[in-house]
């Protein structure tokens, strides 16, 4: 574990929206040094939604940050967020279950996370599913630390367009 103190303001505290090159839509609330909720607004799960899930967060420069987690799904993510640029790159290794039965995954997680775990005991984890890739970031705003409030419903329950929202 880092027992680096770091400067984590750029990224803490703000909401993103952002469209891998592949078209999958995602948003995120980093809503604190070591917390994220998230919502998938399209691609492979989605509709997908997590509240309070743990990350490691890091600054790795001026303007450039690494968020890594391991979800109860067995999936992992490691995206690095350049601010500034507007721009992301992410990976995914999604477990061959999450592959082959993403929609068993379209839920708010934290309500079926006994659920998730079983599936990913289960399996199958292999063959790994490997996503790399690149997004813009089209939305980036500071909302403020452990908001509640910022992602607190389902995509499908956000008013039509909501996403597609530019600053």
């Amino acid at each position: 574990m880092s027992t680096t103190v770091q400067d984590l303001s750029g990224l803490v505290g703000h909401r993103f929206i952002y469209t891998y090159a592949n078209g999958w839509q995602y948003e995120m609330y980093v809503k604190n040094a070591t917390t994220i909720d998230y919502r998938i607004h399209s691609g492979m799960v989605g509709g997908r939604w997590v509240k309070d899930q743990q990350v490691d967060l890091v600054r790795l420069g001026d303007d450039d940050y690494k968020i890594s987690w391991n979800e109860p799904t067995g999936t992992s993510v490691v995206v690095n967020v350049l601010p500034a640029r507007r721009r992301l790159h992410g990976v995914i290794f999604f477990p061959r279950w999450v592959e082959e039965h993403g929609e068993r995954t379209v839920v708010f997680q934290n309500e079926h996370l006994d659920e998730m775990r079983a599936y990913r005991d289960e399996g199958p984890t292999y063959p790994i599913y490997i996503v790399p890739e690149f997004a813009e970031i089209t939305l980036f705003e500071h909302v403020g630390e452990n908001d509640e409030s910022v992602i607190s419903v389902a995509p499908d329950q956000l008013p039509a367009g909501w996403s597609d929202r530019r600053n």
